[in-house]
């Protein structure tokens, strides 16, 4: 007994031996490399000094706050009067001393009146303004809005924001509500066919100072924008990590509230190139991640405000919240804010670009940057059917016609005739089957119920003998479908449409109004909206006559009769769905449904004679064909499971 219980214990203790290595063995495999640990302790690094720089902001202004609101109290307490005892000089001394408790070496910045630059070229109008050194406002020179009025991005007003977040002398500084000093006199700056620079300095002395430098040159939507930070090393080298923050509220610029909004948000390009988007849909959305951006886009229906960094942007926090309000001229708040870290000199910079601008395709393509993701214009094939064949021709088109309703007029006349070939063969394959129509409805007398495998061979063995399939039909109307969503997607993202009338529409990028009404009434409102569009009722109309058209000449399919009425009932749904949309997208489908009908009818009046048909196929049955090797497997299969039923 003695000898078995020593047995075990020596197996026991082997066994733990054995496991204890293999774990030993898999802790050193999947340890991570040197490299892997260094990157892992630098990212740590990275998030513990942006916590403690925020905790850091936060601590020093809970102090400043309640020193101050102390301050208040023992001199309310002691002395009553003190506004009236103390003199000009007093006051200002301590109104100094003050500021330099709460601001340190940038205390003479913390107070000033707010004046306005203005920088000019060809295409834009930028007003930069001396409180935060920012871009107070955009305006673009070749648009307006569609009430006619200056088309200006974004207002940096009050409650906007866009600067630097750091610690300077172990103080909080927020370059948005400090006062810049410009470096130049003049109020406006043109740019006159060359390049021009526009400093806003925000200075601790007259060698000591954060720069915002903007060059701006002519003819173009792209700016430069650079920070400099001049002889601060001492007074920021405890904190390395700069946070840049950039909120705004975006206003308003097109027809249609509900359709502009759910057509504004953000997108971000990552360093693995990647792009990100916000949802357009939703009433709130945020994205937060540790990695970095190269450019984030402030994306509004037609117009875009995109900051790009020279290098890259760190730890990106970026959100949005809709405005329910529906008087409010805002659309939505967007929020951002990311980091970056100062290097280990005196003077040292960090670079930028803002592009202001359209949401143009071949605009966006030419900086190489991936702009033009932005342009919403469907992800994979979709996508490739408008960049190489949809644009392409219309740009063509725009090159010698102005009237962009006869240029979607020659477009749809172009796809459908390069489609041509397709709808012909759909059309010769339900002749086929209308044909056969007779002969399938023998077979399906001639097997009694229990018989369908039978039925089932005999039916493929007519098809095959004729020529004919039943998914004939089917196959090039899917091969369409492609076109049919990318023009979904190209017309509502076209700036080209923007503002240009066509018939009654006087702007084809937003819904036609025949109709329009100002109270809310439930349901209606809100799924249908305050107006009936011509050219939506017209699209419906138009599909419901090519069904009718289509059903009329297809075999008719007993097995699925729901779907006859969810044809008839899909253009009903499409009043609904396109009564917001875009009156060049309906146009468009209202162009092609009434190409249909036309090419419909000439095919089977003219082009198609199903006697003739008929008789093909006929004379086709009697043309004996070797049987492939799979109908033969196919055959054999039936009768081993045929033999099977049998016993």
């Amino acid at each position: 007994m003695a000898t078995k219980l020593e047995s075990m214990d020596k197996n026991s203790i082997i066994g733990l031996l054995v496991i204890g290595a293999l774990l030993v063995g898999y802790m050193l495999i999947t340890a991570p490399s040197k490299e892997e640990k260094a990157e892992m302790k630098r990212k740590q690094d990275s998030i513990a000094q942006v916590e403690h720089q925020r905790d850091s902001l936060e601590r020093v202004q809970r102090d400043i706050i309640a020193q101050q609101e102390d301050s208040i109290s023992k001199a309310t307490d002691s002395v009553p009067v003190i506004s009236d005892t103390l003199s000009i000089e007093q006051k200002d001394s301590i109104e100094s001393l003050a500021l330099a408790s709460k601001y340190g070496t940038f205390k003479d910045a913390a107070t000033g009146t707010e004046e306005f630059l203005v920088i000019e070229n060809e295409k834009m109008i930028i007003t930069l303004t001396n409180r935060g050194g920012k871009v107070y406002s955009v305006e673009l020179k070749d648009y307006k809005t569609y009430y006619q009025e200056p088309l200006i991005l974004f207002v940096n007003d009050s409650a906007s924001v866009f600067g630097l977040e750091l610690m300077a002398d172990g103080k909080p500084l927020i370059t948005n509500d400090m006062y810049f000093v410009p470096t130049t006199d003049a109020d406006t700056i043109k740019t006159d066919g060359k390049e021009v620079k526009a400093s806003m300095r925000l200075e601790a002395s007259k060698d000591k100072y954060i720069e915002f430098l903007y060059t701006v040159k002519p003819d173009e939507y792209m700016i430069d924008f650079d920070i400099n930070i001049v002889g601060l090393k001492s007074e920021i080298d405890a904190n390395p990590y700069v946070t840049l923050r950039w909120n705004s509220k975006i206003p308003g610029l097109e027809r249609g509230r509900d359709w502009e909004s759910n057509n504004t948000t953000i997108f971000m390009r990552m360093t693995d190139d990647e792009i990100e988007k916000l949802g357009e849909t939703k009433a709130k959305d945020d994205f937060d991640s540790s990695g970095a951006i190269k450019w984030i886009a402030y994306k509004q229906q037609f117009f875009s405000s995109v900051l790009i960094a020279k290098n890259k942007l760190d730890n990106p926090t970026v959100s949005l919240t809709k405005i329910e309000d529906k008087e409010s001229k805002y659309l939505k708040n967007f929020n951002s804010e990311f980091t970056f870290d100062l290097n280990d000199s005196d003077n040292q910079s960090q670079n930028f670009s803002f592009y202001f601008g359209p949401n143009k395709f071949s605009t966006l393509k030419q900086y190489d940057l991936k702009l033009e993701k932005v342009v919403p214009l469907g992800w994979g094939i979709f996508g490739w059917v408008n960049r190489f064949l949809i644009i392409p021709i219309f740009n063509w088109l725009g090159g010698f016609i102005s009237n962009f309703g006869i240029i979607i007029l020659l477009l749809t006349l172009i796809i459908k005739i390069i489609l041509f070939p397709l709808t012909y063969k759909s059309s010769m394959s339900s002749a086929k089957m209308r044909v056969l129509k007779p002969q399938i409805d023998a077979l399906s007398a001639k097997f009694p119920k229990g018989k369908e495998m039978e039925k089932q061979q005999a039916t493929m063995a007519l098809y095959k003998k004729a020529g004919a399939s039943p998914m004939g039909g089917c196959l090039p109307m899917l091969i369409q479908f492609p076109i049919l969503i990318a023009m979904f997607r190209f017309f509502p993202a076209s700036i080209e449409l923007r503002q240009q009338s066509f018939l009654w529409a006087n702007d084809l990028s937003t819904y036609d109004a025949i109709v329009e009404w100002s109270g809310n009434i439930p349901l209606i409102s809100s799924m249908y909206g305050n107006h009936i569009s011509l050219f939506t009722l017209l699209m419906a109309i138009s599909m419901l006559i090519s069904t009718i058209m289509t059903s009329a000449n297809q075999p008719q399919n007993n097995s699925m009769p729901g779907m006859k009425y969810m044809m008839y009932l899909m253009p009903v749904m499409m009043i609904f769905w396109f009564n917001k949309y875009s009156s060049g997208l309906s146009y468009y489908y209202f162009l092609a449904n009434l190409i249909t009908i036309l090419q419909t009818w000439i095919i089977q009046k003219f082009i198609i004679d199903e006697k003739k048909v008929l008789a093909q196929m006929e004379a086709k049955k009697k043309t004996v064909k070797p049987k492939s090797k799979w109908q033969q497997r196919l055959e054999e299969a039936a009768k081993m499971q045929q033999q099977r039923a049998k016993k």
